[in-house]
């Protein structure tokens, strides 16, 4: 038994999938939910001379207090208790997935529900994967929740 699951969302259809997932074990658990948006600004950013990379940070911003808003009233229209938070990557080096294990270790968290977008090859080499990095890093139960299965979902919906 879960009592308090913590989801990770970055605005996608696979993390609102994951959401999804989180809301419902979260209703049959009984369980707290915990919704986080992590805003990690690119190098990048930083080194293009001319460029103020607050403007990129800010927009995170607003993307996180629109997902997290959106997580809550889903959280809300469900009867599920939890707060939704938005996190910042803040030292040099440290990644989302750090931070995503910082924050479950922070609530006590005993779940992990998290979308994954399945990459493969040389975009998975190059983009790197929070799911795997997060699963790598923590003792906790991950539950990933595949692109791969939201669409099959979505077919199968579709042709009934």
């Amino acid at each position: 038994m879960y009592t308090r699951i913590l989801v990770p969302l970055d605005g996608s259809e696979t993390a609102s999938s994951a959401l999804e997932t989180a809301l419902q074990l979260a209703v049959d658990m009984k369980a707290e939910l915990r919704p986080i948006y992590v805003i990690d600004v690119p190098i990048l950013a930083f080194d293009s001379p001319g460029f103020d990379p607050t403007i990129i940070r800010d927009a995170y911003e607003v993307e996180g207090q629109r997902v997290t808003a959106q997580a809550e009233a889903r959280m809300k229209q469900r009867g599920v208790t939890g707060t939704a938070r938005i996190e910042e990557v803040s030292a040099p080096g440290e990644d989302v997935a750090e931070r995503i294990l910082l924050a479950a270790a922070d609530c006590k968290a005993d779940l992990i529900v998290m979308g994954t977008h399945g990459r493969r090859g040389l975009r998975r080499l190059v983009l790197g994967s929070v799911a795997e990095r997060v699963l790598r890093g923590t003792t906790l139960p991950v539950l990933l929740v595949s692109s791969r299965a939201q669409a099959a979902a979505l077919e199968a919906g579709a042709s009934s």
